[in-house]
């Protein structure tokens, strides 16, 4: 009884202040705990205080990693402890019992359990938990935030200051008081606190210098200049503010330049010390003189005369740098000089600033296909650049692709150019071909996409038509002279006849139509289908596709070569009455001048056919284009595997009736009009 009294007395002398709170034991304490026992106990203290537990006696199973009985202590959640076995109360006392203890406010947390058997009856734990102040101020305490004196009381602590310090209002930091207002004085001096000595630290120090605005504060530091400094960084720091700008940060051995001109009649200077150090700081003698104005009137500009400093009355150029223009607020004419006057009060006047030229954002069409990349990022300012390309892979970049803001307000490419470049459809370049050929009388079947720029006219006159870029079609001027107010449908991407206003054909109407103006009506029975090769404008855009492609012009005057071969195709008659439900098409030769010379003649009249210039013929064997057929195209070289691209290089025109000419048709010779049909596009695009 005496032995157990005697530790507990020694266990209460640890703190004046803690209080016994109660006891924790084992189920069963002392006779014995009982197999698959279990304890969970928890205990939180109040702010400023402690909890811990002094074990006095343990005595359990021992097993490895004390799978089998143990005592687990946790603090806050966190595991720091794990007992099992039997110890003395020494070994308690030293090993155990200093580490069994919460954070300040924190909580603890036991928890016990046996296992199946308790075969040598082992008596289990006993130990008492006790709530004590928790001391901030002991030394590497990380809650003690006093940068000097830290006081402890009962539930928490407070911190003071050495004399000439004050408690900041954070209720931690010991500061000097070092903030004057020197307004009105023409000439003083300023110290860091405690000049010559080492300056206090946590110093929030302000000077406030003011003076009449015609004159300017000049501040002339002491050669003895010791600020703080690290590996080229301010630790401490000396700050000069003017409503220009700040001066600083500055540190180190070496004072700012002498005399320091601020050009300004109001200054405030700031100096920040951290919590060490044993440097001494600066000291400065300010005074006044007339005001100046500075060499810079605004950034990005230069100054003609250039001086040092200017007095007030005299007057400068001022010009804007490549690329800059004056801001005149609001005017409609940008300049890129301007003149101003140095006033008694160091400031210019009028003062523009100079920025940057500002190009715009460019025109670009609004169909989507030519796209600015990285478009949301829209920087239009001088040297700003832009990048181009086409949205779709059925058109190819004409032009330069970047573009940069020049210094005369315009987009100018890498390459010069001022215009914006264009995204032409990419011609010619059917994706599926395939090199088996026949005649159109009942010739080949086309495979859809095989021949993806033929068109079908069904009404007023049936015909054929090609796509040459994704607004335009050419035809022969004889299928579309009856036209009505340019009412034409035609239709696209099929190769079905019968299903042509059904998907996934493209229906296109027209919105004008231009006949060559050399085309001659020629009545019931003409002799003269000389220019016989009109435009279709459609009403809107179409969307190019693997079965919607246009056919590229040829290049003008190429000249044709006999025996050249080409491809005809149509939906035309195929040498009766009959019309095919599927495009056909054909290869076939182009035949020589004098056999081409050599026309037909027309049965009801007797008249011979005219042939010009303008015009060649082509056919072969049992083969070539037939009624219906008009306005579609001859294409060269032929439909075959390995060719590059693919130009339409006549246009169905006029021959005799199928059952009675010699397989020979005659073709608007299309490269004798190439001129004509882009300026053409071009007057009325940009119209």
């Amino acid at each position: 009884m005496m032995l157990r009294l005697s530790l507990l007395l020694l266990l209460l002398s640890r703190s004046a202040y803690s209080t016994l709170l109660g006891w924790v034991e084992s189920p069963g304490y002392p006779t014995g705990y009982l197999p698959h026992a279990s304890l969970n106990w928890s205990r939180c203290a109040p702010k400023g205080h402690t909890l811990s537990i002094k074990l006095i006696h343990l005595d359990l199973e021992d097993s490895h990693d004390c799978e089998n009985d143990a005592v687990k202590v946790f603090s806050n959640g966190n595991l720091i402890a794990v007992l099992c076995g039997k110890r003395e109360f020494e070994e308690l006392e030293s090993s155990v019992n200093p580490s069994l203890h919460s954070t300040s406010g924190g909580c603890l947390t036991l928890t016990f359990h046996s296992d199946y058997s308790n075969i040598k009856r082992h008596t289990g734990f006993r130990g008492f938990y006790t709530d004590q102040d928790f001391d901030e101020c002991e030394h590497n305490n990380p809650d003690n935030k006093c940068t000097q004196f830290c006081h402890n009381y009962i539930g928490g602590y407070h911190c003071s200051c050495r004399h000439g310090y004050y408690l900041d209002a954070d209720k931690h930091t010991c500061t000097v008081s070092c903030t004057k207002d020197l307004s009105g004085l023409r000439e003083g001096d300023i110290s860091t606190p405690s000049w010559p000595s080492s300056y206090a630290e946590n110093a929030n120090c302000q000077y406030t210098l003011s003076v009449e605005d015609t004159l300017q504060l000049e501040l002339h530091f002491s050669q003895d200049f010791d600020v703080e400094q690290s590996d080229g960084q301010c630790i401490d720091a000396l700050r000069i503010e003017t409503p220009s700008g700040t001066l600083g940060p500055f540190c180190g051995k070496t004072p700012p330049p002498s005399p320091l001109l601020t050009y300004s009649h109001h200054v405030q200077i700031h100096f920040t010390s951290d919590g060490y150090g044993t440097n001494k700081g600066f000291t400065l003698h300010f005074k006044t003189t007339e005001k100046v104005c500075q060499a810079v009137v605004t950034p990005h500009s230069t100054l003609t005369p250039q001086q040092p400093e200017y007095y007030p009355g005299e007057t400068v150029t001022v010009t804007c740098e490549l690329g800059y223009v004056a801001n005149t607020q609001g005017t409609q004419t940008l300049i890129s000089e301007y003149t101003t006057t140095c006033q008694i009060t160091g400031v210019w006047t009028p003062t523009y600033a100079c920025e940057p030229v500002d190009c715009g954002f460019p025109d670009i069409p609004e169909d989507g296909i030519l796209e600015l990349v990285d478009s949301d990022d829209r920087h239009t300012l001088y040297k700003d650049q832009i990048h181009f390309n086409c949205s779709s892979k059925y058109y190819t970049l004409e032009g330069d692709d970047t573009y940069t803001c020049s210094a005369s307000g315009e987009w100018v490419s890498d390459g010069g150019k001022k215009e914006m470049p264009k995204c032409i459809e990419v011609c010619g370049k059917p994706e599926k071909l395939s090199t088996s050929v026949g005649r159109i009388m009942g010739g080949k079947d086309a495979k859809m996409g095989q021949i993806p720029w033929q068109l079908l006219i069904k009404e007023p006159s049936r015909g054929g038509a090609s796509l040459i870029n994704d607004r335009w079609a050419v035809t022969a001027a004889h299928v579309v002279e009856n036209v009505q107010d340019t009412a034409l449908r035609l239709y696209g991407g099929l190769i079905d006849g019968r299903k042509a206003d059904r998907s996934p054909s493209v229906v296109m109407d027209s919105e004008k139509i231009i006949i060559h103006p050399g085309y001659i009506k020629g009545g019931e029975e003409p002799t003269n289908f000389d220019n016989d090769i009109a435009l279709i404008r459609l009403a809107s855009r179409v969307d190019l596709g693997p079965n919607l492609l246009p056919i590229c012009l040829p290049e003008p005057n190429r000249g044709l070569v006999e025996d050249e071969q080409g491809t005809v195709s149509g939906w035309g008659t195929m040498g009766d009455t009959r019309v095919p439900a599927i495009l056909k098409y054909a290869q076939v030769g182009v035949k020589s001048l004098t056999e081409c010379q050599n026309t037909p003649f027309i049965p009801k009249t007797n008249k011979r056919m005219i042939f010009t210039n303008n015009m060649f013929c082509a056919g072969g064997e049992r083969t070539d284009s037939c009624e219906k057929d008009s306005g579609g195209p001859f294409v060269t070289p032929m439909l075959a595997e390995g060719v590059d691209r693919y130009y339409l290089t006549g246009i169905v025109s006029w021959g005799a009736p199928c059952r009675e000419r010699q397989y020979k048709g005659y073709y608007t010779k299309v490269e004798n009009y190439v001129d004509w049909i882009k300026n053409t596009i071009n007057t009325i695009e940009t119209s």
